[in-house]
């Protein structure tokens, strides 16, 4: 059952940060896990809309030979099957002419399991699609734990032994290819054929499910293990737009760049827990995370932070989980592309490389960075305003002026934003943001980006990494492959996308 090693954090982060072959190719699939793992349930579910069709025509054929009275084979199997029922020789489920298949469904194992795990997959399917997923979080959360039942119901879906086979030591006396014509000399002391017994198949679908599960009890049990370790929350600050930022310590900790932890807040929920990108870098002392209100589990853990009079909620965390923008300073040209509140894995690396210029780092192999931030509205550019002020100032103390080459860009605005920011274009510094660059009004012409990028290094291999939606991600993977030479030496875009 794949259905379980993709969601195994644990066993991913260790084959994405310990195994030497996980470097290249392959580190770069296990990117894709939660892909993976959608196919994997598509999959399922096209088979059991297979398995439920062939199951009716099966209940269909059995339901013909029970009232069938011509003395064809399926009546005689059908008929024997009732009167040998003690003797647990029978084929057809259907005891009697006068029983439905819904009363068979419903009071076999085979049936009864086999609705619950239906309706628990559908269950599971729907709310996992985008738009819930999105915005009604819990709902997910909740209904996608239903798997449990679903592998209990799976496991024990064979065990009735409705689905039969003759016996071997039937299979003997009575083979099918010799003795099916013949079924009215059964039993006949002048002929070789006797009745045939039957017999349920044993279960099966227990040794698929076992391995995976045991897997997956062992990612549990540590995921517990590490959240019950103990949290310090250090300092709490209220940012525009309804974030706040958490700085943490926890014994043991242990990060890189552009990694995620899962939180839990015991006091609003026992068992939600949310992933939120880490923003401290691993030179820091301590690890922090930012906080958008999308939700009411956000809404009401930012509402339990601003209550200063009350007392700082416990909190626990799972982590830290390995994602692509671990791979950032593996090339020697980065383009980073944050939405919103998407920008918080690049704001771990945008401080990661402060701390390597101010320590002199010289194993950086990272030549330039170009960073992209696009919001809908100004008081989110006031998350990061002075972690890019000291960029900006580092850079131009060391002469490095072109190693950051940022844009910020605002899609939402009105005519009075608009206007103001005219008429103090002149100013040194960004009437918006306070920075020397200046923010762009609109989305990124990305034709025009990837273009200038690849003319000014034809020769580098060039890392996308995307941390924001899906249709941003579709624009900026065909920007690659466009704008990627088909000389291998020349300059190769290679796109990453963060999917936790």
């Amino acid at each position: 059952m794949l259905i379980l090693l993709p969601v195994c954090r644990n066993l991913l982060s260790f084959l994405r940060g310990t195994c030497s072959f996980c470097r290249s190719t392959l580190r770069k699939q296990l990117d894709h896990n939660l892909t993976f793992h959608k196919l994997v349930a598509y999959m399922i579910c096209l088979h059991t809309a297979i398995h439920i069709i062939a199951h009716l025509f099966n209940f269909e054929r059995y339901s013909r030979g029970r009232r069938a009275t011509d003395g064809s084979l399926a009546s005689i199997l059908s008929n024997r099957s009732h009167q040998e029922k003690k003797g647990d020789s029978w084929l057809n489920p259907i005891q009697s002419p006068n029983m439905t298949v819904e009363y068979v469904t419903f009071t076999s194992i085979a049936g009864l399991t086999g609705v619950i795990i239906t309706i628990a997959l559908i269950l599971m399917v729907t709310s996992a699609i985008e738009f819930i997923r999105r915005s009604y979080f819990e709902v997910f959360w909740y209904t996608h734990h239903l798997f449990v039942i679903y592998f209990i119901g799976l496991a024990i879906h064979g065990i009735g032994g409705i689905v039969r086979g003759q016996t071997e030591e039937s299979m003997g006396e009575s083979h099918p290819d010799n003795c099916s014509e013949f079924f009215e000399k059964w039993d006949d002391p002048k002929f070789h054929c006797k009745r045939p017994q039957f017999e349920g198949l044993p279960a099966e679908s227990w040794k698929w499910i076992l391995a995976p599960s045991i897997l997956y009890l062992f990612e549990r049990i540590l995921r517990f293990y590490r959240s019950q370790q103990k949290v310090v929350i250090t300092k709490v600050v209220m940012h525009p737009s309804k974030v706040v930022e958490l700085q943490m310590n926890k014994c043991g900790f242990s990060m890189e760049v552009g990694q995620y932890i899962f939180v839990n807040c015991p006091s609003i929920s026992y068992l939600e827990w949310h992933p939120f990108t880490l923003t401290s870098a691993p030179e820091e002392d301590f690890f922090s995370i930012h906080i958008r209100a999308a939700g009411d589990w956000t809404e009401n853990l930012i509402r339990a932070f601003e209550q200063q009079d009350s007392p700082v909620p416990r909190i626990e965390v799972d982590g830290p989980f390995g994602t692509a923008s671990e791979d950032v300073f593996h090339y020697e040209v980065a383009v980073l592309v944050g939405a919103g509140i998407g920008v918080t894995p690049f704001a771990s690396i945008l401080k990661s490389i402060w701390y390597k210029f101010r320590h002199a780092d010289h194993n950086l192999k990272t030549q330039t960075i170009y960073f992209y931030w696009i919001c809908r509205e100004t008081g989110a550019f006031a998350w990061f305003n002075d972690l890019l002020a000291s960029l900006e100032q580092e850079m131009e103390e060391l002469g490095k002026v072109g190693f950051l080459n940022y844009r910020l860009f605002l899609t939402g605005w009105d005519s009075n934003i608009a206007g103001h920011a005219t008429l103090n274009f002149d100013k040194a510094t960004d009437i918006l943001t306070g920075l020397k660059q200046k923010t762009f009004f609109g989305r990124p012409m990305w034709d025009n980006e990837f273009s200038a990028v690849a003319a000014a290094h034809p020769k580098s291999a060039v890392g996308v990494f995307l941390c924001g939606p899906q249709t941003l991600a579709k624009s900026l993977s065909k920007c690659c492959q466009r704008y990627s030479s088909l000389d291998p030496r020349k300059v190769q875009f290679h796109f990453n996308k963060e999917n936790f």
